[in-house]
């Protein structure tokens, strides 16, 4: 905002019913340059409508996918080339959807952008939805199809095979994200993950780094480890499996040797999962953390453990927490979700998740 622009906010903020008159007058300006004021301050984003409701929603804006998830659950040891007796269940899932609603749940304000197709499945997700995250902003295609995945899991609960059909995530252009500047610079904070295309990525960085608004980066497979920005200078967090960022560095690197190459690119804090081993996270400041697991004796589903992960992870960042509790926050959530037939477990609270911090611990 220049100096002008700031004044007839701050009016504004002091009264939002204030005429355009009363504020030029206040300011010794013509009635005119006022409208054309607040009419900028309209496109950038400050206020919202005609009464100048000023656009203080600091809400988590999480970027990505957004799908139906199918999981076929085989009854006894899969044996291929043959007919297997299944169940089945439907859930809505994609990686930014489940975090927008862990952190839904854990009582944080959180706003989903996403595409979906015009369709039943789409339908499907919202309903479910709804109750935890602000749609407003879903941008619906006639011409495509709403993202899905299938899960096979073994009579462990182990994944078997995974089926996406996500070519609907490649309309997550530039250009659409840019459609949607005004909420993104009111935003508390930005979540994006790797189903958005590199390019959108990239601008992401750009964008949050250029108005210092918190932005994290989360995996969700190997081969979309190809999104990764060029540039990472001023991104806040980068959370990923150990596979993930070994296929992005080409090696076979330890969780403590990752993190220093993610550090070294210019990542504010790095949290590295690998499964039962646990977690270990870092930043420049402070020295690298070994967080172990906790020991699960059944795991009935590993679908969105690691989704319960990332989104504890930023619910406790964004409150303050020291590195190794924001770690233990994301064991804590991960390991309560491999334990439901759930993507996203339904007795989540903000103080639920200090209750089993503490009872697992």
């Amino acid at each position: 905002m220049n100096e002008n622009e700031q004044k007839i906010y701050d009016l504004i903020k002091k009264n939002a019913y204030i005429s355009q008159q009363e504020m030029a007058n206040a300011l010794e300006l013509s009635r005119p340059s006022v409208a054309n004021l607040i009419s900028g301050l309209v496109k950038k984003g400050y206020i919202r409508g005609k009464a100048y409701v000023l656009n203080d929603l600091k809400q988590i804006v999480c970027v990505g996918g957004a799908n139906l998830d199918r999981k076929v659950y085989v009854k006894d040891s899969i044996q291929l080339g043959t007919s297997n007796p299944i169940r089945s269940t439907k859930n809505a899932g994609g990686v930014a959807r489940n975090i927008a609603e862990n952190l839904g749940r854990l009582g944080m304000d959180a706003r989903l952008l996403t595409v979906s197709g015009s369709d039943s499945e789409w339908n499907y997700i919202a309903e479910q939805s709804l109750p935890y995250m602000n749609l407003e902003d879903v941008t619906h295609f006639s011409n495509a199809t709403t993202g899905s995945y299938t899960a096979v899991l073994d009579d462990t609960g182990g994944l078997v095979l995974g089926l996406a059909d996500m070519d609907v995530f490649d309309l997550m252009i530039p250009e659409w994200i840019q459609q949607h500047v005004s909420l993104l610079q009111q935003a508390k904070c930005i979540l994006a993950d790797l189903n958005c295309p590199k390019d959108t990525l990239q601008f992401l960085c750009k964008f949050a780094k250029s108005r210092d608004i918190p932005l994290i980066l989360v995996a969700v497979s190997a081969p979309k480890m190809k999104h990764i920005p060029d540039t990472l200078d001023g991104l806040n967090w980068m959370i990923t499996n150990l596979d993930e960022s070994n296929a992005f560095f080409n090696c076979d690197l330890t969780p403590s040797e990752v993190v220093e190459k993610w550090l070294a690119l210019g990542v504010e804090n790095v949290v590295i999962t690998k499964g039962k081993e646990g977690a270990v996270v870092g930043n420049k400041a402070e020295e690298i953390y070994h967080v172990p697991a906790i020991e699960t004796r059944e795991i009935i589903d590993v679908t969105g453990a690691g989704d319960a992960f990332s989104s504890a992870v930023a619910y406790a960042w964004l409150e303050g927490k020291s590195l190794i509790d924001i770690t233990k926050a994301g064991i804590a959530n991960a390991t309560k979700t491999l334990q439901t037939d759930y993507t996203v477990r339904r007795d989540l609270t903000a103080l639920q998740l200090q209750e089993d911090m503490e009872e697992l611990s």
